[in-house]
């Protein structure tokens, strides 16, 4: 029977043949034996079959393209899906999906029948939590590991896996990022299999905004800092264990002299970087060792480009978070037919034209300037315009307290984000 009419028949991979290394990698354990340059063939050809992929089916293209090398590297080191690793909202996906027996099907992306455009759980034991909100994958990374703690405690033959979050700048300056690490400082032995991954491209849907972002900003570019701790850590191994404690002492009390600590150290977490998020020799080095203590929990500082190895999308990141069907050789989109203006024009325009006559309008949102129209009224009046970050809770009581002192706010978030506001808004401005 021809196999184009057959239901059952696997869908065809039209890139079949001019991906090599990748050809040769159907699940994870197939890059466990190869060398770090074999890998970086593979990251390559990973970067290509995303893009090539996406431009068919349109979708989350720069997230993607910014973690192809820490995909690589995670699922070469770990033992996944034993070890569980977690996509902070899941639209970075793209490469993990491929690498994770799914390259046949990443042209059903975003399609009725097809992959979904997130981390499932019922359509891979690779997605090991679903996400598409923002911020939960500590929560979860932290739920699991104490359950791994737990279930070895009762059963001495289980051997506890390592569980890794993969969040970004965006995502970590939400509250229950916060919540969770807060917790995981004082949730026990289970927490010391936590490895949170801070994926920092400075740019989530839009630039991050808030102290937060301030605070990684300065945090990067601190040279000191790590020259400190890799001469510490090197002098430290060498010492008897009496000296090593006091060297240790000695090595955290000089790194908070320099840098203050880190937030995330003051939180109970080990901090590493941070480090170039494209160099898969140091990620892939840095990850067995990581991978090979219990000194949890750790938080690794990663530095990326969002669009990375495709340059319309390294030049106009923000066009390339979420793109149409495009063009590969030139990058242009694909529009569709004009048609009536969309709500989120008129709502922009009328805003910004009311705006003019009353000085008491303000305009609020979590995140999404450009999503929810509002970047025209902050072009007009900056000094009205508030972006709270990834905080829909505060954003809907902030604005509940500006209307109590005679200001008109007008707070715009997407209807299926709203939905961690319902209680904000039930009991706050209803």
């Amino acid at each position: 029977m021809d196999s184009s009419h057959d239901k059952n028949a696997k869908p065809r991979i039209p890139t079949l043949g001019r991906f090599p290394a990748l050809d040769r990698v159907t699940y994870p354990s197939d890059m466990r034996n190869l060398s770090v340059e074999q890998l970086k063939q593979i990251a390559d050809e990973l970067r290509a079959e995303t893009i090539d992929a996406v431009s068919t089916t349109g979708g989350h293209l720069g997230a993607s393209l910014g973690v192809v090398e820490l995909t690589v590297a995670l699922h070469a080191v770990f033992d996944t899906p034993a070890d569980k690793v977690i996509w902070d909202v899941g639209h970075q996906a793209y490469p993990h999906k491929i690498l994770t027996g799914r390259r046949d099907r990443i042209r059903t992306l975003r399609q009725p029948g097809g992959l979904s455009g997130f981390t499932r759980r019922s359509e891979s034991e690779y997605d090991p939590f679903g996400a598409a909100h923002s911020s939960t994958s500590i929560s979860a990374g932290l739920g699991m590991a104490v359950a791994h703690h737990l279930r070895a405690e009762e059963d001495p033959s289980y051997h506890e896996r390592s569980v890794i979050a993969v969040i970004g700048d965006g995502s970590i300056s939400a509250g229950m990022a916060y919540e969770a690490m807060n917790n995981a400082a004082v949730a026990g032995p289970g927490a010391e299999r936590l490895i949170v991954i801070l994926n920092d491209n400075e740019m989530s849907i839009a630039p991050p905004v808030g102290a937060m972002s301030n605070y990684l900003s300065r945090l990067m570019s601190s040279r000191k800092f790590m020259g400190l701790r890799e001469l510490a850590g090197k002098v430290v191994k060498k010492l008897p264990a009496p000296v090593e404690r006091t060297a240790r002492k000695a090595d955290e009390y000089a790194r908070g002299m320099i840098t203050g600590g880190t937030l995330f150290e003051e939180l109970g977490f080990y901090y590493v970087g941070p480090v170039d998020g494209h160099d898969l020799p140091q990620l892939v080095a840095i990850l067995r060792n990581l991978r090979d203590t219990d000194n949890g929990p750790i938080l690794l500082h990663v530095m990326t480009e969002k669009g990375h190895g495709y340059q319309p999308a390294e030049k106009a990141g923000d066009k390339y978070h979420a793109v149409a069907k495009f063009n590969v050789v030139t990058g242009e989109q694909k529009k569709g037919p004009a048609g009536p203006p969309s709500y989120t024009s008129v709502f922009a325009r009328e805003l910004v034209r009311r705006a003019a006559t009353d000085n008491k309008i303000a305009a609020i949102t979590a995140a999404m300037p450009s999503g929810t129209g509002l970047d025209a009224f902050a072009k007009n009046y900056p000094d009205r315009f508030f972006d709270v970050g990834i905080a829909e809770q505060h954003a809907v009581t902030f604005a509940a307290g500006m209307a109590t002192e005679g200001l008109r706010p007008f707070c715009a978030i997407y209807s299926s984000f709203l939905q961690r506001a319902y209680d904000q808004v039930m009991h706050d401005v209803v």
